[in-house]
């Protein structure tokens, strides 16, 4: 146990129900320290913040699981086209990708700042160091797995995606898996997203999220 100081009296002795008592007593306070950030939130009171490549379902998901423990949920892209008046295709496009990623951080720690809800971050969201630090410390990261043939189904019925347009879909989705996957396995969890209904997505993070605390609703329907 680091960083924890002892002080003992000389000839007393390191045995006996009172050693055993001050050690148990020790170690309780010690694991609640664990369970604390250094925002001072523990973990079952941070958010749920969903991470993964465009396609993986993370809105779709995080809006069920919201609902399941009784959360707000929110999409980050949506609240950075609030703030900033403009689709993510135009701040792409008339800004660049840096100017986007300084508005995506920045609305993504005001979220994160605020009461305890499911977040569906962007796709380069998790990449951004100074993004990933705070959401290490704020919130439960959980990354969500899919097969390439599955995304590039999904994100051919879509033309919305920056990074996608004029592109061959399949191809530059591999190229960002050799790039990204290996900073979303940092994630404090990763779930397989592949085909299937998206309530047993669902039903797996909730089984995963146990281990920090965070639960569904008594009653088991969501919000009362």
């Amino acid at each position: 146990m680091v960083g924890i100081r002892f002080k003992l009296r000389i000839g007393r002795k390191l045995d006996g129900p009172q050693f055993t008592k001050d050690m148990s007593r020790i170690q309780r306070e010690h694991e609640g320290r664990d369970q604390r950030g250094e925002d001072g939130r523990s973990k079952a009171d941070r958010a749920v913040a969903l991470v993964g490549l465009m396609g993986a379902g993370k809105s779709t998901i995080g809006r069920r699981l919201a609902n399941r423990l009784g959360m707000d949920f929110a999409d980050a892209d949506i609240e950075i086209e609030r703030a900033a008046d403009h689709t993510i295709n135009e701040i792409f496009e008339r800004f660049g990708e840096d100017y986007f990623r300084d508005g995506e951080r920045r609305v993504i720690a005001r979220l994160l700042d605020g009461p305890q809800l499911v977040l569906a971050t962007g796709g380069g969201a998790f990449m951004d160091p100074d993004t990933r630090a705070l959401m290490a410390k704020k919130a439960v990261t959980i990354w969500l797995r899919v097969d390439v043939d599955i995304l590039a189904e999904r994100c051919n019925r879509r033309d919305s995606r920056p990074l996608l347009k004029g592109v061959d879909v399949r191809e530059t989705l591999l190229s960002l898996m050799k790039v990204r996957y290996p900073v979303y396995e940092q994630a404090d969890i990763t779930v397989d997203g592949n085909r299937g209904p998206h309530d047993l997505v669902v039903e797996k993070i909730l089984n995963r999220l146990d281990a920090f605390g965070i639960g569904t609703k008594e009653d088991g329907t969501g919000r009362p």
